[in-house]
C-alpha cells in the first residue's frame, strides 16, 4: 500500500481543494414578451407570462 513519504499541510490540501466547490453563476434569459430579466423555464414576474401563456395578473402582483 502506497504511504506518503511526508505529512500535508491543511494549507496545501486546503489550496487543492478549493476550486472544485465554486458555485456557477445562474444562466439568466430574457422574457420574450416584456423584455425583463428571468430564469430560463420560470414564470416571467414582471408580466406572469410563461411560454405564451399568461398565468394570473401582473398588476395584482406589484
Amino acid at each position: 500500500m502506497a504511504v506518503p513519504k511526508s505529512k500535508v499541510s491543511k494549507a496545501r490540501r486546503d489550496k487543492r481543494r478549493s476550486s472544485h466547490w465554486k458555485l456557477a453563476v445562474p444562466a439568466v434569459a430574457t422574457c420574450p414578451k416584456c423584455g425583463a430579466f428571468r430564469l430560463p423555464h420560470r414564470l416571467c414576474k414582471a408580466c406572469m407570462t410563461y411560454n405564451g401563456k399568461t398565468f394570473g395578473d401582473a398588476a395584482a402582483e406589484q
